[in-house]
């Protein structure tokens, strides 16, 4: 469990066996044994070819792309959610996996010099609902640095963009924030204030 949020409980996988000693078998073992006693049951993996990702995958109900506002990144999560269309167990019964975008490491003002894509040219490259747009801040260094989830910061725009995430998740109707750049004041403009 972990010490700061009453309903949260880690279990981290090895870094260190090969990832060909998971089975299919044994995932999903694993993963109803959890549905006993947790609502939610959130596996991270990696968008990539190795068999964790394909099992975490495989087994899920719904899933949350995350991608930074780059081509190779982008590029990365359509063969991914190509991967989330055909090999997942919903996609072997005929059905539809729910699909989300996470945008991560957003900066309106790059967008507008035109060094990264914007939120609309990532949705019309993916064509998934957008789940929320997180701000690109040093706070998530700060926060990854210090082990604290950056969401327990509710004083910085990121940790507020991951709550709003959570929230439309599930199923909550937030508005979308941080996606234009801030307009600097006078004073700023003057003395070149960031």
């Amino acid at each position: 469990r972990d010490k700061r949020a009453e309903n949260l409980y880690i279990l981290p996988a090895s870094q260190t066996r090969d990832k060909d000693a998971l089975t299919q078998e044994g995932v999903e073992r694993v993963l109803e044994e959890l549905k006993q006693t947790f609502d939610y049951i959130v596996c991270d993996s990696p968008a990539g070819i190795e068999k964790g990702a394909h099992l975490a995958m495989y087994f899920a109900d719904a899933a949350v792309v995350v991608t930074n506002p780059e081509v190779s990144s982008v590029r990365d999560s359509d063969r991914m959610l190509g991967l989330l269309a055909s090999k997942s167990r919903v996609a072997e019964q005929g059905g539809q996996l729910k699909e989300h975008l996470l945008l991560t490491r957003y900066n309106p003002e790059r967008v507008e010099k035109g060094e990264m894509l914007s939120v609309s040219d990532v949705e019309e490259i993916l064509s998934i609902p957008l789940l929320g747009v997180i701000p690109e801040s040093e706070a998530v260094l700060k926060a990854s640095n210090q082990g604290i989830p950056v969401i327990m910061d509710d004083k910085s725009d990121a940790g507020l963009a991951y709550s709003d995430a959570v929230d439309r998740l599930l199923g909550k109707d937030v508005p979308h924030r941080f996606l234009e750049a801030q307009k600097k004041g006078l004073l700023k403009r003057l003395f070149g204030g960031r």
